[in-house]
This record gives structure tokens, sequence and C-alpha cells, in this order.
């Protein structure tokens, strides 16, 4: 159980999964910090895990700009306590995912900007709190490509690889820290209803990595449910 002094922070938070790890580890006592580009969309989505009882701040950041990030990070630690939790899981750009053969250099500056350079600015504002807390779990959300690379979507395949490969090496560097790095591979749509890829399901994988610590990578469904 956390006390009001630590905060769970979700990037790339949306009215899916990002509310529904919010209300999940809301109900649990932490804060919750929401990052996302729309400030009219966080607003709403505050709004409404408020009226869950959850006290929750939304900060506006575009992850393809690590100082806007690394500010909004730094600011919801200020705001709403230490971040202990740090969910990683903007959901990538139609335009990331073109066939591999007519993937040019300059089409993998987006995928690499948002999968890899975000990843790592978001790690870096939040290691020295959890460092001071001596505590800590970062949760990378990934689609199937992460684990197996399609073809059709060259730019998120190869980005999401080099975002596993960042997330396994923090994953063995942190682990004797009491920081615990893992990575949730979600095959497909995250499906309302579905039994295993519904939002409160994976809200509550995802609590459980936090909990349970073991491992980095996880899969929320088969992959050839893709």
């Amino acid at each position: 159980m956390a006390g009001m002094s630590s905060s769970v922070v979700i990037v790339g938070a949306g009215p899916g999964l990002g509310v529904a790890v919010a209300r999940r580890f809301g109900r649990e006592g932490f804060a919750v910090g929401l990052v996302a580009r729309d400030r009219e969309r966080l607003d709403r989505l505050v709004e409404e895990l408020a009226e869950s009882g959850v006290r929750a701040g939304g900060f506006v950041a575009d992850v393809r700009r690590p100082e806007e990030l690394t500010g909004a990070l730094e600011r919801a630690g200020r705001e709403l306590g230490t971040v202990e939790v740090l969910q990683y899981s903007p959901v990538p750009h139609r335009d990331f995912m073109r066939p591999v053969l007519e993937t040019r250099h300059r089409d993998l500056i987006g995928p690499v900007e948002f999968s890899v350079y975000g990843a790592v600015a978001a790690v870096q504002a939040v290691l020295p709190g959890m460092r001071r807390l001596g505590r800590g779990t970062i949760l990378f959300v990934n689609g199937g490509t992460a684990a197996v690379p399609h073809p059709e979507r060259a730019g998120t395949s190869i980005a999401f690889a080099a975002e596993s490969a960042y997330g396994r090496l923090l994953h063995e560097r942190l682990a004797g820290e009491g920081i615990h790095v893992a990575q949730l591979v979600i095959p497909g749509a995250i499906t309302p209803g579905h039994a295993r890829k519904d939002p409160e399901v994976l809200a509550g994988v995802l609590w459980g990595m936090h909990r349970e610590r073991h491992g980095f990578r996880h899969f929320a469904d088969d992959l050839d449910s893709r």
C-alpha cells in the first residue's frame, strides 16, 4: 500500500487502458499522474477519476519532445508525490507502420523518438526519486510487434525492439536497487469485454506485475491472436 507520498504516472494516458490503470492503482492509495498531449482530454480524465475517488493530475507533454516530457514528470512528482511507478504506454502513430521495403531511414525518426528517446527521457526523469524511495517499478507496454516483428509495420517493429532491449537492460541493472522493470506485450487491439485484453483485465495484470516483481517480459494474450 502506498501512502500519499508516492504516485504512479502513466505516459500516453487515454480513456481505455490509462484510466483503468489509474483506477486500479488509485484504489491501492496511489495518486495518479496522467501524461498526454491534449489538455482538454486530460482534464476530462482527471474529472472522471475524481468521481471514482482517485486523486489525479493531468500533465501535458509530447513524448517526442524529451524536455517537455521530463518537465511533465518532474511536475507530477512535485504535485502528487515521488513517482514510484512509471508506465510508458503511448499509442504509436499510424504513419509509423509502413511496409519494410517502403521504410526509408527518415521514416524511422518518429518511431525511434517515440519509443526510445521518450522512454529513456522518462526513465531518467523518475529514477532519482525511485532511488530516494528505495523502490520503484517501470512498466513498458507494447504491441505484439515488440516480440514478433511484422513486415507491414516496420517502424514500430524496429522501435519496439530497441525499447525492449533498453527495458531488459534496465531490468538487469536495477533489480539490485529494488527497482523492478518489466514489459507487457499486448498482441492486437485492447478490446473492452475481451477475456484477456479488456482494459480492466490488463490493469489488473499491470498491478500484478508491480506487486509480484518477477521476470521482464509478460504477454497479455497469445501472439497468434494478433
